[in-house]
């Protein structure tokens, strides 16, 4: 009951709880989804995740290794009836080949899988 009050005091209402969890569980998908392409080195933040119905992102950070600076790259795939495109870093789009939209689905595969049974707890 305190817990109730102090979050609607706070503002933390019901809404803002939903949201809160809503992007707990994106977090958590997105973390999932990096393991897919294998083991993460100490030195990167890989998130690969599906942000709506038709777009998968996947994020990468890393240490420069000649700089020590950061870097990143952000790769967006929307996939369309007629083929999938591919923007990195907010370039521009482009169709991507055969292999690179097979490796794609794959990968959606094993995130899908992953997701719904580690984390919802559905068995596929």
């Amino acid at each position: 009951m305190i817990k109730r009050l102090l979050s609607l005091i706070n503002g933390q209402g019901e809404e803002q709880k939903q949201i809160d969890y809503y992007r707990a569980l994106m977090r958590r998908e997105a973390e999932l989804g990096g393991e897919v392409f294998g083991p993460i080195p100490a030195d990167r933040r890989r998130e690969f995740f599906c942000l709506d119905k038709n777009t998968w992102i996947w994020h990468e950070e890393w240490t420069d290794g000649q700089t020590g600076q950061r870097q990143s790259r952000t790769t967006r795939y929307d996939v369309r009836p007629t083929g999938i495109l591919k923007a990195q870093s907010n370039g521009s789009y482009h169709a991507v080949g055969k292999e690179e939209a097979t490796n794609l689905m794959a990968a959606a595969q094993i995130y899908i899988k992953r997701s719904l049974t580690e984390l919802y707890g559905v068995q596929v």
